[in-house]
């Protein structure tokens, strides 16, 4: 069985992007084993500490090469992807070893699909950068462009902190989720 490495956008106990990668895990069941990726604790890319590498950076960048592939899920920040999420590409594009940039990275190749839940664009714009970020020429991660899956949140998500989807919603995660173990073989 494939191992997916969920990755979360938000830091957030109550995210809603948590939220929807649990509902993605009930729909992988017997299908794959997923694990989520803690991050909380890498700190700022920072040239500084970079080598050798803190041991939460170590220790992400070995989760993320055990994984057959990744499922970021992340919600919208200012038509783009939050800081943290960003910190942590970063630290996972960055050598391994000062000057080495010849050594392949643990997201080089890495199959990714990515999901987001979010205010009216439905995390397009997220999407769209996360897409353009991972598939840059030393990151050279493989995205699934099609599909994705982007929930626009209704008022009781906002309101309430409850996130219900539709069933049109929860078929579109489905075909999304199909699709995935498909790409990832």
């Amino acid at each position: 069985m494939k191992k997916i490495l969920f990755i979360i956008g938000s830091l957030r106990k109550e995210s809603f992007n948590k939220k929807l990668a649990e509902e993605v895990e009930l729909m992988l069941a017997g299908r794959a084993t997923v694990e989520y990726l803690d991050y909380s604790d890498v700190p700022l890319m920072n040239q500084d500490i970079e080598f050798p590498a803190p041991e939460a950076v170590k220790r992400v960048r070995e989760r993320v090469a055990e994984a057959d592939a990744l499922w970021i899920f992340s919600p919208e920040y200012n038509y783009s992807y939050p800081g943290h999420l960003k910190n942590l590409i970063d630290w996972l594009s960055r050598p391994l070893v000062a000057g080495d940039r010849q050594t392949p990275l643990s997201i080089n190749g890495k199959k990714v699909a990515l999901s987001g839940a979010g205010g009216a664009s439905a995390t397009t714009k997220c999407r769209e950068k996360l897409t353009e970020l991972l598939t840059l020429p030393f990151i050279k991660a493989d995205v699934m462009t099609e599909p994705q899956t982007g929930i626009q949140l209704n008022m009781e998500a906002w309101t309430e902190g409850r996130m219900m989807l539709t069933d049109a919603q929860k078929e579109n995660l489905r075909l999304q989720v199909d699709a995935f173990l498909e790409y990832i073989g």
